[in-house]
């Protein structure tokens, strides 16, 4: 039901080293949330041609949707925490990396032949 996509500019990851983050987001994401990991969803896009600020710069553009309403509060503690982990994982500023949220009702989020 949690899912935390993260795409960037970045093109020199390491297999493990991706491993490693999507296994740290998982499980932070579940904490943040209160959801079971065995729910929460991870993908990483690299090396794609991305701008910003008109730079060609180190950047990320991260997706974290999650069935139900995420408080303000959430959102702010989960941009601090993704933004610090994706810094230190992958070297990206932390003024070049988005975070869109998004709330989805249980009948638009479909698994296992229904939805929620």
């Amino acid at each position: 039901m949690p899912l935390i996509k993260v795409q960037s500019s970045v093109n020199s990851i390491e297999g493990n080293q991706i491993k490693n983050l999507l296994t740290i987001l998982s499980s932070k994401l579940a904490q943040h949330l209160g959801k079971p990991e065995s729910y929460v969803m991870t993908a990483f896009e690299q090396n794609i041609n991305m701008t910003f600020a008109s730079t060609f710069e180190p950047v990320c553009y991260v997706e974290i949707k999650s069935v139900g309403n995420m408080s303000s509060s959430q959102t702010k503690a989960m941009s601090q925490d993704f933004c610090n982990e994706i810094n230190q994982q992958l070297g990206v500023d932390l003024n070049r990396i988005y975070i869109e949220f998004a709330d989805a009702k249980g009948s638009m989020w479909g698994w296992n032949g229904s939805t929620f």
